[in-house]
């Protein structure tokens, strides 16, 4: 349980407890609580206008649309990565069969470097998956570029990207496919879920396939499939949390620039500006911490933080890379990865969410700024 005045890393966007009551009944009183109900396809259509996609398939948690969206791709051989992110990404590269190949990131953005990713491909390199981090896009010009080069497939892991645009255009419409989640933590949620941005009528309707055991019909089967569904619940809590997001977002947003305000003029803290032409959902406030100019290391700025009840977190620390199934592979070398490494040990996620106080940011910030 909680202690009521931790100040926590996030917090759960929760839509109207009444509302939500109300919609429950109707799902009640229908009896149609899973299988592709009325709530499930009205949260496809509102999401697809929201963000600005063609097409959207929801999956019952974050991590199922991207082991889906190889297998719909039928990916296979090497597939090159980021060991800076949730583990779940490299997992469905694992669980799908592929050999996930590590390049270093970009410090700017904590994304795939691109110009790391030429010298990781071989013969046997059928993808690349790269990952939205903390929100901030890809350098996805240059990625698709290489990717065009040597005739390989692009899948955004873009669990952090929900309703980013870059130029007015949502950047979940880069590559083959991208992924969001769903899940508690994010900026919208639906408790637990996900989805997969696909760009027409027929990848979707093999991703919906693919999700539902492979059956396109009563008694035929096209596809070995596997159930990760959206339920009817989820998907009517999904539709009231879309009315709130924007409002959510902002909120973060000042945020944002209240952190930013306290510590522009920190010696040895470094933080995030906002992008050109990038809208941002400020999902995340990472800091990095230079040890020599703080004079804190960050783990003794981390521990000291959550001995007064403020939450941050090591995100993403440590590496994918070091965990005992993948330290064995030649790109897990740390000498590979010297910038991840870096930033892996110099991070602290700040508490950011919607519903921050004014007294919550100055005890935060009282922990930092000495």
């Amino acid at each position: 349980m909680n202690n009521p005045d931790n100040i926590t890393v996030t917090q759960p966007l929760l839509p109207d407890l009444d509302e939500f009551h109300a919609i429950l009944s109707d799902i009640w009183d229908s009896k149609w609580v899973t299988n592709n109900g009325r709530f499930h396809k009205r949260l496809e259509d509102a999401l697809c206008e929201y963000l600005q996609v063609p097409y959207i398939s929801l999956f019952t948690n974050g991590t199922l649309p991207l082991l889906t969206a190889l297998q719909a791709l039928r990916i296979s051989g090497e597939v090159i990565t980021t060991p800076y992110s949730f583990v779940a990404t490299t997992h469905a590269i694992w669980w799908n069969g592929c050999r996930p190949v590590f390049v270093d990131i970009d410090p700017s953005n904590c994304g795939m470097d691109p110009e790391k990713i030429e010298a990781a491909i071989t013969p046997s390199t059928t993808a690349i998956m790269p990952v939205h981090c903390y929100g901030k896009p890809c350098n996805t010009e240059r990625i698709q570029a290489i990717a065009d080069k040597f005739g390989l497939k692009v899948i955004y892991d873009a669990a952090h990207a929900f309703g980013v645009e870059v130029n007015g255009e949502s950047v979940l419409k880069q590559g083959e496919m991208s992924t969001l989640s769903f899940h508690a933590t994010k900026v919208y949620n639906t408790l637990e879920g996900g989805a997969l941005v696909v760009k027409d009528a027929e990848t979707k309707q093999r991703i919906d396939y693919l999700k539902n055991f492979g059956f396109a019909g009563e008694t035929e089967v096209v596809a070995p499939g596997i159930n990760s569904k959206m339920d009817e619940v989820r998907a009517a809590y999904g539709l009231l949390n879309l009315r709130q997001v924007d409002e959510a977002i902002e909120k973060r947003h000042q945020v944002a620039i209240k952190y930013r305000e306290a510590l522009r003029n920190v010696k040895g803290i470094r933080f995030f500006n906002d992008m050109p032409g990038v809208r941002h959902n400020y999902s995340y406030f990472p800091i990095f911490i230079n040890a020599e100019e703080y004079g804190m290391t960050r783990d003794e700025l981390y521990f000291k933080m959550k001995g007064q009840g403020v939450l941050g977190r090591r995100y993403f620390y440590p590496l994918i890379s070091t965990f005992s199934t993948y330290r064995g592979l030649p790109s897990a070398a740390p000498e590979n990865l010297p910038v991840a490494t870096r930033i892996a040990n110099e991070v602290i996620c700040l508490p950011m969410h919607h519903d921050l106080s004014e007294e919550d940011l100055a005890r935060i910030l009282g922990l930092i700024v000495r």
